[in-house]
């Protein structure tokens, strides 16, 4: 008895659990509750987004800090600089796919004069044709798709939902509808700079500095220019499969003053453009691109960069989230074969984003990667930590009657470095009703974990225990009650000893 007591580091006051809790004089221990145990899957992460790129609320920080919309630019986009985007350019923004559309405010489609206080429906005539057809039903043309709308003297105006969620809501430049599946696709081909306005205010607080709507301005122009193909009839979606946008009824004073002290700028490396992809908080750190999309080539201007001031986003960092293994195994389904058993980071980026892990399971082990479990998870970000705590309570072993209770060991003291109870306080001592085990993993052997016990409302650390390989502990108790271990921030599961 006295070696387990000694693998322990009491708390002042709490000499040994074993050898204080308990007044009585080897009164013999009520019979134990047999074996049982419980776990709990602990989350704990930082940041909210894909990491790669310009952290939007870093981008605040440095601009609540004086710098510039360039230098934070240049900070984010490793080697870049700023150079003009292609004149005249349109974007074409997905708004809505499937069935027929209506529309306000339009001066003329295909050729015919329309009356922009009238509303109007476009609809599909066949796998190339596009219909319009008046507030009534009646035809009023059938044209090869697709059928281009533009404005009167105010902004077009979509009715009904649009693609990002939002009402469908008013327009800059034209739309355009074509056939898609036995519907429609509603398209607003919009110039640069009337798409950038319906961008900013939606990516960024207009509330922000100046400094940092500009670097978004540039950011989102950037990206316009140099994603999407345009083969289905349209280059952009409305939301965060691209860039979020919201047309003219987003727009603000002060995101249209950074958009237009910015106007034609775009992030280029070596001259030429490139893709700027941005997010909402890093953590502290962002990563290098290969690291965050799987399949992608390394780029040189979206490597890992430190991100000093982005501690004001509520996402700075998150968690810890609790789940019990069985509501784990639900999320990750069949990637986990037989029981859940914990998540093993086995790689990480140039911050700590998990790049690759293996769910662990009692008949075997699948390597998924970062992605995946922040999918299968909800999670805000792959810089993720997972740590399984298991509490348990067993009963005691049988007195081995090599020595009596309060001997010391061999040679004096404690030979683990834990604190050694007094001598007449082990002959005080009553036997244990069971014995706390478990494990915290992943844990550094030699770290230490408190042991508490409730007390009413309040949880009091009572001992601490030294992990041994693998996480695992083990401590004797002699007083009834319900036990927890922490580590660190972390609140393991509770068990009952009666």
């Amino acid at each position: 008895m006295t070696a387990r007591c000694a693998r322990l580091r009491p708390r002042p006051g709490h000499a040994c659990l074993l050898v204080s809790l308990l007044g009585a004089v080897l009164v013999p221990a009520a019979a134990p509750d047999p074996a049982q145990s419980a776990s709990r899957l602990f989350i704990r992460g930082a940041g909210f987004g894909h990491g790669v790129g310009m952290s939007q609320w870093g981008a605040y920080g440095f601009a609540r800090r004086g710098r510039e919309y360039r230098a934070i630019l240049r900070h984010y986009y490793t080697g870049t600089a700023l150079g003009p985007a292609p004149a005249g350019r349109t974007v074409r923004v997905l708004l809505r796919s499937g069935g027929s559309s209506s529309f306000t405010g339009a001066r003329r489609a295909a050729g015919r004069r329309l009356d922009p206080s009238a509303t109007y429906t476009a609809t599909r005539r066949s796998a190339t044709r596009v219909a319009l057809r008046s507030a009534s039903g009646r035809l009023l043309l059938s044209t090869t798709a697709p059928l281009r709308v533009l404005p009167g003297g105010r902004p077009l105006t979509l009715l009904g939902p649009a693609a990002n969620g939002r009402s469908g809501g008013s327009y800059r430049g034209a739309l355009e509808f074509r056939p898609s599946g036995s519907g429609l696709i509603a398209v607003n081909a919009v110039s640069l700079e009337a798409y950038v306005r319906g961008v900013v205010p939606v990516e960024s607080p207009p509330s922000w500095p100046a400094e940092a709507l500009k670097a978004q301005a540039v950011a989102a122009r950037s990206y316009a220019i140099t994603t999407g193909g345009g083969a289905a009839g349209y280059d952009q979606f409305a939301d965060t499969r691209s860039q979020v946008y919201g047309g003219v009824a987003v727009e603000e004073g002060s995101t249209d003053a950074a958009v237009s002290a910015t106007r034609g700028e775009v992030v280029t490396y070596q001259g030429t453009p490139v893709t700027t992809f941005f997010f909402s908080t890093s953590g502290g750190r962002t990563e290098n691109v290969e690291n965050s999309f799987s399949g992608s080539a390394p780029k040189p201007w979206l490597k890992s960069v430190r991100d000093p001031y982005d501690g004001s986003s509520p996402k700075h960092r998150w968690g810890p989230l609790r789940l019990t293994l069985g509501q784990a195994r639900g999320k990750l389904g069949s990637l986990v074969k037989g029981s859940f058993r914990g998540v093993d980071v086995v790689r990480r980026g140039r911050s700590p984003r998990v790049i690759a892990a293996d769910v662990i399971g009692s008949r075997g082990r699948t390597r998924v990667t970062g992605a995946t479990l922040r999918a299968r998870f909800g999670l805000f970000d792959t810089w993720a930590f997972f740590t399984v705590i298991r509490t348990g309570a067993k009963p005691p072993p049988l007195p081995d009657g090599d020595a009596p209770v309060g001997d010391e060991p061999a040679g004096g003291g404690d030979p683990t470095g834990g604190a050694a109870p007094a001598r007449a306080a082990l002959r005080r001592s009553a036997a244990p009703r069971a014995v706390l085990s478990g494990a915290v993993r992943p844990a550094r052997r030699g770290t230490t974990a408190a042991v508490q016990l409730r007390r009413g409302a309040r949880w009091d650390t009572v001992a601490s225990v030294r992990l041994g390989p693998r996480g695992r502990y083990e401590l004797p108790v002699s007083v009834p009650g319900r036990y927890r271990v922490r580590h660190g921030a972390l609140r393991g599961p509770s068990v009952r000893v009666r």
